[in-house]
């Protein structure tokens, strides 16, 4: 399990269910594919529209962390306690096909490049890893300095931003192999989530005080340039996710006090939507839809 003093305490937290959701067309039978995991070692797949459960995946290692779909929408990366399990979405095949192991603690984040050549994990174990997806090893290894609580990687794939226990940001350039940016928002205050607009022109970093921080990014001289914009209070408890829709007109935040707040995300100014209610527990993750009409929590 994860230590109590790297994530936010909530009491009996073991007994609680914390649910990560992919929500995207696939180009099989499945009009829309719906996966969630949680404490329970189980991932399930769901019917999304009528919420028929149609696979059910034991997952006996570890609970589940996170989740991520291949941009092809043939695999499903599941990160638990120390590695990253690669299932087959349009098998039956109840077994992982691939496993990714070298971290050293909680896999905390997982994404893929546009084209799945490779995939990026963070950990508690501090660092950030580059995994060759057609051969599970690792090709690239960073050290964040603290405890990795997510990552999203640049529209233009060459760029990732994470975000750590210590409330830092770091932006990492893979063709120089360097550091191009290090921002701490609020020192010692964990930063939680990090989302990316799919044009590359917007970051919003989301931290355990319930404040989001907004930059403008642009390219300049082949690097990422990033302008503070605002901050803005969006939660007064912890904020577990932020995630920008696919058409970056919305941004969603998931609160530790059972809500889910919508921002309209127009010119880089914030405004409160709606506040979806209807949890009873923490609001771990969300996921839009990739027409960006529903919201998934």
């Amino acid at each position: 399990m994860r230590s109590h003093h790297q994530r936010p305490h909530h009491g009996n937290y073991q007994n609680q269910q914390y649910y990560d959701q992919h929500y995207q067309p696939t180009q099989d039978s499945h009009s829309v594919i719906l996966v969630t995991a949680g404490y329970d070692h189980t991932i399930r797949f769901w019917e999304a529209l009528s919420g028929i459960c149609s696979r059910t995946i034991q997952h006996p290692d570890s609970q589940v962390n996170r989740l991520c779909i291949s941009p092809d929408k043939r695999y499903l990366a599941a990160a638990g306690n120390q590695h990253i399990r690669l299932y087959d979405i349009n098998s039956t095949n109840p077994n992982p096909i691939t496993s990714f192991d070298g971290h050293t603690g909680n896999v905390t984040a997982v994404g893929f490049h546009c084209e799945g050549k490779w995939m990026v994990t963070g950990s508690e174990d501090g660092t950030l890893k580059i995994w060759d997806t057609r051969a599970p090893s690792v090709q690239r290894n960073y050290d964040h300095k603290a405890p990795v609580n997510d990552v999203a990687i640049h529209p233009n794939q060459g760029e990732l931003i994470s975000c750590d226990q210590m409330g830092g940001i770091i932006i990492l350039d893979l063709g120089e192999n360097s550091c191009t940016h290090n921002l701490i928002p609020e020192e010692d205050v964990p930063l939680r989530s990090v989302t990316v607009a799919i044009d590359g022109s917007m970051l919003v970093a989301a931290n355990n005080k319930g404040n989001c921080y907004v930059w403008k990014m642009s390219n300049t001289r082949d690097f990422t340039d990033l302008q503070p914009v605002t901050k803005f209070s969006a939660h007064n408890r912890y904020i577990t996710r932020c995630l920008l829709s696919p058409d970056f007109k919305h941004l969603a935040t998931c609160s530790a006090d059972t809500t889910v707040k919508i921002w309209s995300a127009s010119n880089y100014e914030f405004k409160l939507d709606k506040v979806l209610k209807g949890h009873q527990k923490w609001v771990w993750d969300c996921a839009f839809s990739a027409d960006s009409a529903y919201l998934v929590t």
